[in-house]
């Protein structure tokens, strides 16, 4: 493996692009929407692809736009993941393709290895089947909720649950819980009728309980709005397993150095090796991390996740709102690429797949790209998702 070499007196930038994958899974096969397996799903070159077809037009036009990431090397690791030659300019940055070997396609599994950890157990999954869940979990639900029974108990898309069950929510003032093909059980409230501490207490309080169970997360899922206008906000906290090894974020504070969060990544790893954790929309997100390309101080780490691109676009299935993100993105962050110290890298990766051209409304397992700003520009050729963290704390002179 191949990392930049450059001084540890710089700061790193780690940026995933949750659900942003590339494609060319090995064993794409063995995962599913579904009955269809995941082979041949590519997230961001069918995004893409739909742009230069015209199909992807609402809000935007044309060819897929994203200059900054594309002279790094997206396209090239998008090749390189597929088995194709990329037929253009060389790229200015680091580039490569990243497979995964956790047995999953969800938000811990991919963090935890780009941390530094393949997930070193299978996770427990609800069945898909009314009920998902068995009865001492749909018990302590009620006991700790202070209520007499619960709505949903299935397999649902976040979106589609909450219409369907909000009106009876607040009616009967039953929590929504669901799951899905990952490791999760998601519980939504709406935060004026049921409060959004009661629903964040509920799920507080109940996660020790399915965490035993090796479930990964417990995910409180508020909302508002009226019936047939409800909207999520942006107060949801994920309430994830504590990993049972040190990752790359303990590695650096233990090394004595300052370590950001920026999104979800607090919760996802539960608040362990962090010195400061930064929250809100994309949007909000973005101007942390600008923020932060300004003013975190020599030899940190920031660790940011934008989870839209999963949440808004990808589990939509809306190609054109994903296409809008990743121009959106890419315009915010050119200018940050600009200023990086002369001893500073960025590396822009993901944690897997969601292909909005794809059946279903789930995951996809697929490699993902990783693309460096800063240092000298190379290909790392395929990498494991664990040498992100690798390149990571070399840059930043920590042992692992």
């Amino acid at each position: 493996m191949v990392v930049n070499d450059v001084s540890a007196k710089g700061r790193a930038f780690l940026v995933v692009l949750d659900s942003v994958g590339i494609g060319g899974a090995p064993d794409a096969d063995q995962y599913f929407n579904g009955d269809l397996p995941d082979t041949g799903s590519n997230t961001f070159g069918h995004i893409a692809q739909a742009c230069t077809d015209g199909l992807a037009e609402e809000g935007r036009s044309g060819p897929l736009n994203i200059p900054n990431l594309a002279a790094l090397g997206m396209f090239h690791a998008e090749a390189l993941a597929n088995g194709r030659a990329f037929d253009g300019a060389p790229a200015t940055g680091t580039w490569g393709a990243a497979q995964e070997v956790s047995r999953g396609k969800d938000t811990p599994s991919g963090h935890w290895e780009l941390a530094g950890l393949p997930v070193p157990w299978d996770w427990h999954y609800f069945p898909d089947e009314t009920p998902a869940f068995p009865d001492e979990v749909t018990k302590a639900i009620c006991e700790i909720a202070n209520v007499d029974g619960i709505l949903g108990n299935s397999h649902a898309s976040g979106t589609g649950v909450i219409d369907e069950l909000g009106a009876a929510h607040m009616q009967t003032g039953q929590p929504i819980c669901y799951t899905s093909i990952d490791s999760v059980l998601q519980i939504a409230a709406h935060e004026e009728t049921f409060g959004l501490e009661r629903l964040l207490d509920l799920c507080q309080r109940l996660a020790p309980m399915v965490h035993k169970m090796k479930l990964g997360r417990v995910i409180a899922r508020p909302f508002l709005g009226e019936p047939g206008r409800f909207e999520r906000t942006p107060r949801r906290r994920d309430y994830a397993i504590t990993p049972p090894a040190p990752v790359l974020s303990n590695w650096v504070q233990d090394a004595g150095r300052h370590v950001y969060a920026i999104g979800k990544i607090g919760d996802i790893f539960s608040m362990q090796g962090f010195n400061e954790v930064r929250k809100g929309t994309d949007a909000q997100l973005m101007q942390h991390l600008d923020n932060l390309v300004s003013d975190a101080v020599e030899g940190s780490l920031t660790f940011a996740n934008f989870v839209e691109f999963d949440s808004q676009y990808g589990h939509r299935r809306d190609v054109s709102g994903y296409a809008r993100h990743l121009e959106w993105f890419d315009r915010e962050v050119g200018g940050m690429i600009a200023r990086l110290g002369r001893d500073d890298i960025m590396v822009f990766t993901a944690d897997h797949g969601n292909d909005p051209t794809w059946i279903g409304t789930d995951h996809t397992r697929e490699r993902v790209p990783v693309v460096i700003a800063g240092g000298k520009a190379k290909e790392l050729g395929h990498i494991g998702f664990v040498d992100v963290a690798a390149i990571v704390s070399a840059h930043l002179g920590i042992s692992a």
